[in-house]
């Protein structure tokens, strides 16, 4: 199993120390760094900046907002990217859901599997660069019809450094991560649960299984992010979590339409997940805090002392999982790298 760092996207500004973090993960031989973007820090922007200070860290995005920018202006952020870095972009993308793809993109959130389908469909073919990029789809066309009548298919200016440049999708449903094992190179789950590993090892199986899929077992990366509290007082442990997913789980989506709920009523917490959508849709964001049942935080994260956590480390080893992504301080990395070994 691989290690890499999840940045994420920033709070009110950037994260104190992590290029130090980066700069060690790196000399430990962690394999990438991630960073994401909803409504506040971008995505490549930093990995530009970090990735200028190291060497040989795979930069990904966790992801970029498919809703934020036309096919062709990613294509062309990931290829400059690759340039700069001598091609260690993982590009990963994905839809978000309709609180900030309309509350802060403007964009209508319509059908999102034909749109992803669509999008990396265009994203490809801008890097391959195998020839001017025509495209009629439902949501992209290109070139657009209509207004002046003297738009006209492109070949990208820049030749890739590498016409096969990895896309990994974000995905939370079946469909959704079906889809990323058809059309993708890898998948990036969000709150991952190995107890729940058949579930998306079927979902992976059925992607693979369709005609013409890109991808198989052997060649895929599922690169989780996975928070990682060391501390024997596994209660506290907890608490250092429990904002994060009552976040999630109440607020990032309305009462009837939260992609993040729905990963933990999988799970199993389906009364417990609408006692704390409840009260955070309230406004009692600490109680909604004080409702995630341990077992919850438990299932997604590895806390606890360093030898519960590694023995829980083997059930994320069993698991579809290849690349594990941890966030802390130099001294949590080293941890980890000791513990994966």
């Amino acid at each position: 199993m691989k290690l890499g760092v999840f940045v994420g996207y920033w709070a009110a500004g950037p994260p104190p120390g992590m290029l130090d973090q980066i700069l060690e993960a790196e000399e430990l031989g962690y394999t990438s760094v991630w960073t994401a973007e909803a409504y506040g820090s971008d995505a490549l922007v930093p990995l530009a900046w970090w990735g200028s200070h190291t060497d040989s860290i795979g930069l990904g995005t966790g992801i970029v907002q498919m809703f934020a920018r036309t096919p062709a202006a990613t294509a062309m952020a990931a290829m400059t990217l690759d340039h700069l870095s001598g091609g260690r972009v993982q590009l990963g993308l994905g839809v978000s859901g309709p609180q900030v793809v309309e509350g802060w993109y403007g964009q209508p959130y319509t059908k999102p599997l034909a749109r992803t389908r669509e999008y990396v469909d265009i994203v490809r073919r801008i890097i391959a660069r195998e020839e001017p990029v025509s495209y009629e789809g439902e949501f992209y066309q290109l070139p657009r019809p209509g207004g002046s009548g003297l738009g006209k298919a492109l070949k990208s200016s820049i030749h890739p450094y590498r016409a096969d440049l990895p896309i990994y999708l974000g995905a939370e449903g079946p469909k959704n991560v079906a889809l990323a094992a058809e059309i993708c190179d890898g998948w990036l789950p969000l709150f991952f649960a190995p107890k729940d590993d058949a579930f998306y090892r079927g979902a992976l199986q059925e992607g693979f299984d369709r005609a013409g899929a890109r991808s198989n077992w052997d060649e895929f990366d599922i690169a989780a992010f996975v928070p990682v509290i060391p501390n024997p007082d596994v209660e506290a442990a907890a608490d250092m979590l429990r904002p994060m997913l009552a976040l999630y789980i109440g607020g990032m989506g309305s009462r009837d339409r939260n992609f993040h709920k729905d990963v933990f009523v999988r799970m199993g917490y389906d009364a417990e997940c609408d006692h704390i959508q409840d009260l955070y849709l309230g406004g009692d964001k600490q109680a909604a805090a004080a409702a995630v049942p341990t077992s919850m935080v438990e299932n997604m994260a590895l806390i606890g002392s360093p030898d519960k956590i590694r023995d829980e480390l083997a059930m994320w080893e069993e698991s579809v999982v290849t690349t594990l992504l941890v966030q802390g301080p130099p001294d949590l990395l080293r941890m980890m790298s000791e513990l994966v070994g």
